[in-house]
């Protein structure tokens, strides 16, 4: 696997949309697939906007100043995501508004996904060039060993409680 900070989010996102696909495909009645399905969109999107948070925003925002809306506009988007994830992560597949939720969610990231992968990636990639990007992609595939997988977690938590009350 590339080490290309933009390779690796973009394997994230392939990822995610793959669980989103299933989740509508699923059915009606298919509330177990559907539940097992959500646990594994909390813990993809969970680990990926903490890579991302922690260590691409950042990076981006210090190194091409010129982004600075698109970074603040993409932890706004962060934040939304991370409010729905902490409600459907204490929800039951079969609470009436799971669908949806999760559909809401769905909505949200695929928005963020394209928007990121159409504009501000080969903004980012022209800008910062491919050594610069191997090192940010370094330092997001060790921060990922530490990524929490569930908004409970203590690493996480900061992030859910500053989303919840911000």
């Amino acid at each position: 696997m590339s080490n290309d900070a933009i390779v690796i989010l973009k394997d994230d996102h392939k990822q995610i949309r793959k669980v989103f696909k299933d989740f509508q495909a699923a059915g009606d009645n298919a509330e177990v697939r559907k539940g097992q399905l959500v646990d594994r969109m909390i813990e993809l999107l969970t680990q990926h906007t903490y890579i991302e948070n922690e260590v691409m925003y950042p990076r981006v925002r210090e190194l091409l100043p010129d982004l600075e809306d698109d970074v603040l506009e993409s932890y706004e988007e962060h934040h939304v995501a991370d409010v729905l994830v902490t409600e459907l992560a204490a929800m039951k597949p079969s609470d009436e508004r799971f669908d949806a939720k999760t559909t809401v969610l769905i909505e949200n990231v695929t928005h963020h996904m394209d928007e990121e992968e159409q504009d501000w990636f080969p903004k980012v990639r022209e800008g910062l060039g491919r050594k610069t990007l191997q090192e940010i992609g370094e330092a997001m595939l060790a921060a990922r060993k530490k990524a929490p997988k569930r908004p409970s977690q203590p690493s996480a938590l900061k992030k859910t409680i500053d989303a919840v009350i911000a």
